[in-house]
């Protein structure tokens, strides 16, 4: 399974043209990914098939969040869903950077039916193991990780331990610096079998067609 994270919608087009199974769609690629526009998603949504799973984050920094933020995230889920998300992507941590369980279940009681991935501030938690338990207790269908390292090669060992434990309670989404030159690598230390990657090359701004199809074609 090989999700492309988008940040704007040219890069969204690229990619739901190509090989990816699904994308990430968001804003702000140097906030680390925002809540997207609702009309270009719309717009993406009537004119492709590919699935779309919508980051709900409305401001980059740290994954702890204000009440009226959180009212906020919480409108996104329902207009988003009301338009035809296929999956959202969140996740709230409280003051001591630990999963808030109390509000992620309310994003997760709005989303219903469609899937959630929790994201990567699942890494700035302290205790992994503890943290994926309590995202299997919530619902979460997927976590994205880099194993708690800053990309996902140093996280190595942390994502093969978490495959090998919790690999078929919750679907373990390999992100953090995942190209085509080091899938491979990635698949054969970790036994990992989901990718997520930007698919944006050194010194490029958009996702490049062609490391979409090498990144699909070596992790299949």
């Amino acid at each position: 399974m090989l999700e492309i994270a988008c940040f704007e919608i040219t890069s969204a087009e690229t990619a739901m043209k190509s090989m990816a199974d699904r994308i990430e769609f968001c804003a702000h690629f140097e906030l680390g990914g925002t809540t997207p526009d609702f009309y270009e998603f719309l717009h993406l949504k009537r004119t492709y098939k590919t699935p779309i799973y919508v980051m709900i984050r409305p401001k980059g920094g740290p994954f702890f969040y204000s009440e009226a933020e959180f009212i906020q995230m919480k409108s996104s889920i329902i207009s988003f869903k009301e338009a035809g998300a296929d999956g959202f992507v969140f996740g709230i941590l409280d003051s001591h950077n630990e999963i808030d369980e109390a509000k992620n279940a309310e994003l997760l009681e709005l989303a219903g039916e469609i899937p959630c991935t929790f994201h990567r501030a699942f890494d700035r938690t302290s205790d992994l193991e503890k943290s994926i338990e309590i995202l299997i207790k919530l619902g979460f269908k997927t976590v994205l990780t880099s194993g708690g390292k800053s990309d996902a090669i140093q996280g190595k060992e942390n994502l093969k331990n978490l495959i090998e434990k919790y690999g078929d309670q919750i679907e373990i989404l390999i992100g953090g610096g995942v190209r085509s030159e080091n899938i491979s690598a990635l698949k054969k230390l970790t036994g990992g079998t989901s990718f997520h990657s930007s698919a944006i090359l050194k010194y490029d701004t958009f996702v490049t067609e062609g490391e979409i199809k090498k990144l699909k074609q070596l992790s299949s």
